[in-house]
Formats: C-alpha cells, structure tokens, sequence
C-alpha cells in the first residue's frame, strides 16, 4: 500500500534522492535540514512502555507515531488532523498501518480528562500526543514524526504542482475538483483538495485519504527533481515542515535495516459509534474493539 510512510517516505525518499543528486553540496543541506528537523522528546530516547530501548541494528521491531498538525500561524501548534500509528516488523519484512480518527474519545494523559484524541497535540504538543497514544492502545511509540499540513504549501510550490486521482468531483475554497486524475499547480489548491471533509459521505475518513494522496504526490514528484534551486526549496519547505526526534544517522540505519518491511503494509482500521456528549461530537470506541486492535499491534511488535 503506497499510502504508507506518510513522513518516513517525504523525509527518507527526499533525503536520498538529493544525495544521489547532488553530493557534497547538497548533502551539507541535508544535515542542516535534519538539525533543524529534530526535536527531542522530554522522556529522552526511550517509551516508558519499553524496559530497553528498542535495538536498530538487532533490527527489532518498532512503530512510529505520525502526525498531521492543523496550523497556519505556528508552524507546529495546533489540533492533530491526523495520527497514524506504524508498527515494523523487519523479520517479517511487514508493517501494520492504523489510522486514529482524530474524534476518537479517550483519556488525555497528563490533562486527567477524557477528550478527543487530536486535542492532545494542542494541548502538549508531541510529548502528550505519544503519552496518549500509548495509554490508548498500550503499546509503546517509538519514535514520532509531526507534519504541519499547511507546509505542504510550500513544497507542492517548490515542485510546481502535483497529480492526484480525485474519486468524486466537487469545489472548496474556490477551486473547482473534477473527478479522476487532476493536476493541483500551487500548494493552497493541494491544500484545499485535502481539507475537505463535508462533502464526502466518508467525512474525515475521505480527508484523511486526500491528505495521504498529497504526501504520496510530493514524494514521487520530489524524486524527479533536477536543480539545485529546487532542491534547496525542497529542503526548506522540509525543514519547515516535519519534526522529528529522529537525528540524521538514526533515519540512515532505519532506511538500511528496515525498507524490506515496506514490502507487505496492512491498513487496519478502529471501528466506533457516533454520539454527542454535552452537544460534542465524538467517536466512541468499544474495548473490546480497542483490544482487539491492541492485540494486532502488540504481536506484530513481539511484545505478547
């Protein structure tokens, strides 16, 4: 499933790519890209879920938490539009892909309230959106990769556009989507394509799609650059972007011991019930469905 790695395949493929390209120069880029890039967590490099940290040489199964980040002013402040959990199982050369609907209610960890799951990133940025993530399905988050949305703007006007397969023709924010494979020339039409959630009977599920449609797009489209400029545009709208508390020789011995894993993804899915709490709109989810899900996760990690 070519959806999958949202972050891990924008920040590897583009990283790779500009090194094969262009050598010395770039790769300098590179390095300061992955500086500005990097934010460490405050619970250091290892889960509290975890006796030891997980050993990349051992090549040991890991996941990852990514994270699409709702802002415009702050480039990571903001409500979480979407969460993606990833586990790797490089032994069994497989990886299991869960999307969290981001109305999901749960306990906030660290607020003592219960509250939809994409609060907790506005709330505690990175740090309180893994703490949640791992009381909720029990498992521990790795390592964690958040993508401000709006800065994809910037990238898809690097690239000068990208292709996507729209499913159903409709019109946002003044743009009109014709249904098949459209060409999306600036970064505010990507954008507005993948924030609609209205008029798709899906709802955020279809946004969700839209939005892994756009990443896949700026990645394949991120190969075929062909001047340093551009590359250099790539990098900064990169850098902008995506943070990450991986470090640059950490994404290397990922990409070197893990990309067989890419060769079988599984999408699993959460499934709930709608209701109103207080005139509030959420997702609740069954235990017996979240254990279910809990359970998928811990053996692809080896943890049970």
């Amino acid at each position: 499933m070519k959806k999958a790695l949202i972050a891990i395949g924008l920040i590897l493929g583009t990283i790779t790519v500009a090194i094969i390209g262009y050598g010395i120069y770039l790769y300098s880029s590179i390095q300061n890209t992955a500086g500005e890039m990097h934010e460490p967590l405050d619970r250091g490099d290892k889960s509290d879920k975890r006796d030891a940290a997980f050993d990349i040489s051992a090549q040991d199964p890991f996941s990852i938490l990514i994270a699409g980040v709702d802002s415009r002013e702050d480039t990571h402040a903001g409500r979480s539009d979407t969460l993606i959990v990833l586990t790797v199982n490089p032994k069994e050369e497989s990886i299991k892909m869960l999307s969290i609907p981001r109305d999901t209610r749960t306990e906030i960890v660290g607020r003592g309230t219960d509250d939809k799951i994409n609060h907790a990133y506005a709330f505690g940025g990175a740090q309180m959106t893994i703490d949640t993530v791992e009381n909720f399905l029990d498992i521990p988050i790795d390592h964690y990769v958040s993508i401000n949305m709006d800065g994809f703007t910037q990238l898809v006007d690097a690239l000068g556009g990208v292709s996507v397969e729209n499913a159903f023709a409709f019109s946002q924010n003044g743009y009109q989507f014709e249904e098949g494979e459209i060409f999306l020339e600036t970064g505010d039409e990507a954008l507005a394509y993948a924030r609609m959630r209205k008029q798709d009977n899906r709802g955020d599920f279809g946004r969700n799609d839209r939005q892994r449609q756009i990443v896949e797009a700026v990645i394949k489209q991120g190969a075929q650059f062909s001047s340093i400029t551009k590359a250099g545009a790539i990098l900064d709208a990169v850098g902008e972007s995506v943070r990450t508390d991986l470090q640059l020789d950490g994404m290397w011995e990922l990409q070197s011991n893990y990309r067989g894993a890419a060769k079988n993804i599984e999408h699993l899915e959460i499934t709930g019930e709608g209701t109103r709490i207080n005139n509030i709109y959420y997702l609740i989810i069954p235990q017996e469905e979240i254990a279910r899900v809990q359970g998928e996760l811990k053996s692809h990690l080896e943890l049970s």
